[in-house]
């Protein structure tokens, strides 16, 4: 084996997250998000690449992940820019930097949208109305929205008389049903649905310069681009991600409305395509009108003039800021402007994960990707050992985007499979909501089929196979544990749920019904709850078990874990817990990511790399 260099958890955890990119109205500069350590920071660069101006010092901007946003906006014609801090707060900067000032809000905002004439912004209170206010500070915001449970994303018309935004109601998630709504912006009248109903997914509203309607829909089974309710770009490929939160921007407009351009998901790689803005023939990645700009996943879309930005990954492309153009030799001349992570991941010899499919027990397909070990890490010959690394949600996907964790153990040797069990998203409407009232049950089948195949065909060491997942995915690990343990050679269980009915009761607002349709509702389903519920069933876990939480976790509280880890020790079995102070769901500090990646590995080192008795 020649030496591979080495991948460290240092490199993993102090890059930085780049996140919603925004060309100024004269498509001269990109405004961006770029968080590090914990603080995030409204930052401007020249469209046609130059030195970065940070804009913001207190308050700090609201950070966001790559791929999300619904952070900032830029105002026409002022040098300004709206932004929201990371307590809520609305507040208006110059573009050349210094002090900013606050506007009037009845609530914590988000997603703030500026009015083609710059007089005003509407935006997302408390997340679940939708609100303007005047710029100039000088008048009390104005309530648009009428009774709804969840608001997200509003965006102007392009004659700035009205506001149209994404709405739903509970029980529902956002990727079961919703809306879409408009109302005139001074509050006038009463709102039009003008998109959307019971049992179909919409999202992502974007009026047009022509004053058409672009959104994304599933009423066709795949989440594609729409325009005035007709879908554009129909094809068995999807064009977004759930809406776990605003300012998605998988899709927009050409500044003169004949184009729209779009990130297309091909099983969990991306792909940035330009479309008509007209019904173009589609059906696959040939389609007639449809032209590829580039392969990546693409997201944060923003187009001005000849410009098209974007946040841009893949297994091998840490995480750029780019901007595209139009180019008579080349199709689309790529400028990269901004690196995320750290330098030093491009020479650890990483490749592109395969997608893989498998039967599941009922006969169904699953699908997946598995990452095969760098070069040169693993023996010729050899049967590397596998991470099955099981992504959040459940409803949600791991695309193939930049992710340091998985190249840091890539790089070590291991194989990892991710799988996206049924209730993924990626696969259209109906792969995704095979998952309602079977959450526990199919997700865990399902992951167990594609360890048993990829050890049948020799992908993996089937004697040294580990189970990892955060959130939702540990609930699935735990899950694994009890019910495979011939699969599993360790499990880490990253905050993951653990007590069905305690979540029911104390999880956040946002996902306070998700239950009502993983498991169904209470309390009819109340045995359900009770019989997949991890800490029902811990002491029948004899496999090692690491068990990672945040101590200021509000989606999954710290007692789950406790409990989970109390009742395996009381059966004898083998675990580790450790919680994480000043931590919530997820790991925001970088030196916990760095002793995360370190236990992890030591963990796995202990009870996997080492051949298992038959």
């Amino acid at each position: 084996m020649r030496p591979v260099p080495a991948i460290t958890a240092a490199m993993c955890a102090y890059g930085r997250t780049l996140a919603e990119p925004r060309l100024s109205p004269d498509g001269e500069q990109v405004a961006f998000l770029a968080a590090s350590y914990g603080r995030a920071q409204l930052v401007v660069v020249p469209a046609a690449g130059g030195p970065e101006q940070v804009l913001t010092a207190a308050p700090p901007p609201r950070a966001a992940p790559s791929y999300g946003g619904g952070c900032f906006d830029w105002v026409p014609g002022t040098g300004e820019l709206v932004y929201v801090a990371g307590d809520g707060g609305l507040w208006v900067v110059p573009v050349d930097g210094g002090a900013p000032r606050a506007l009037p809000t009845r609530g914590p905002a988000a997603a703030p949208a500026v009015s083609p004439d710059g007089r005003w912004v509407a935006h997302v209170v408390d997340g679940r109305d939708v609100a303007v206010v005047a710029l100039d500070g000088e008048q009390w915001p104005v309530r648009l929205s009428v009774g709804a449970d969840f608001c997200f994303d509003p965006a102007w018309t392009a004659d700035g008389t009205s506001v149209v935004w994404h709405e739903w109601d509970v029980p529902d998630m956002p990727w079961d049903g919703g809306r879409l709504l408009q109302r005139a912006a001074d509050g006038s009248g009463r709102p039009v649905r003008v998109a959307g109903g019971e049992g179909v997914q919409v999202q992502q509203p974007r009026p047009g310069p022509d004053g058409r309607l672009a959104y994304l829909s599933d009423a066709s089974g795949w989440l594609n681009v729409c325009v005035d309710g007709e879908h554009v770009v129909a094809e068995p490929a999807e064009h977004g991600d759930p809406s776990w939160g605003p300012g998605q921007r998988s899709f927009c407009w050409s500044p003169d409305g004949t184009q729209l351009a779009f990130n297309r998901n091909e099983a969990g790689f991306g792909r940035l395509c330009v479309a008509p803005s007209t019904r173009a023939r589609t059906g696959g990645a040939d389609a007639v009108g449809v032209v590829d700009v580039a392969k990546g996943v693409h997201g944060g879309l923003s187009w001005v003039g000849r410009r098209l930005a974007a946040v841009r990954s893949g297994a091998r492309t840490p995480t750029q800021l780019v901007v595209y153009e139009p180019d008579d030799r080349a199709g689309w001349r790529r400028t990269v402007l901004a690196h995320g992570p750290v330098a030093g991941f491009e020479a650890a010899g990483l490749s592109e994960p395969e997608a893989v499919t498998w039967r599941g027990d009922d006969g169904g397909t699953v699908h997946g990707r598995w990452y095969r070990p760098a070069a040169g890490s693993v023996a010729a010959g050899a049967a590397p050992p596998l991470i099955t690394w099981i992504h959040g949600g459940p409803t949600g996907q791991w695309p193939v985007t930049w992710n340091a964790r998985i190249a840091y153990f890539t790089s070590r040797g291991w194989a990892v499979l991710v799988p996206d069990h049924r209730g993924s998203t990626g696969f259209g409407r109906a792969y995704t909501q095979a998952l309602r009232g079977r959450w526990g049950e199919l997700d865990v089948a399902d992951v167990a089929a594609g360890m048993r195949h990829g050890a049948e065909q020799g992908w993996w060491d089937g004697r040294r196979m580990a189970v990892m997942g955060g959130s939702a995915g540990g609930f699935t690990v735990l899950h694994l544990l009890a019910a495979h343990p011939e699969l599993c050679a360790a499990g880490v269980d990253l905050y993951g749920v653990a007590d069905l009915f305690d979540l029911a009761e104390t999880t956040h607002r946002f996902e306070a019904h998700y239950l009502d349709s993983l498991v169904g509702p209470l309390p009819e389903a109340a045995a359900r709850y009770a019989e997949r519920s991890p800490v029902r069933f811990a002491g029948r876990i004899t496999t090692p078990l690491l068990i990672l939480q945040g101590a200021d976790d509000v989606v999954v509280p710290p007692a789950q874990s406790a409990a989970i880890a109390d009742a395996v020790r009381a059966a004898g079995g083998i675990v580790e817990h450790h919680v994480y102070p000043n931590e919530g769901h997820g790991w925001a500090r970088p030196e916990t990511v760095v002793d995360e990646l370190e236990r992890v590995t030591s963990f796995l080192r202990r009870h996997v790399l080492r051949w298992r008795a038959p």
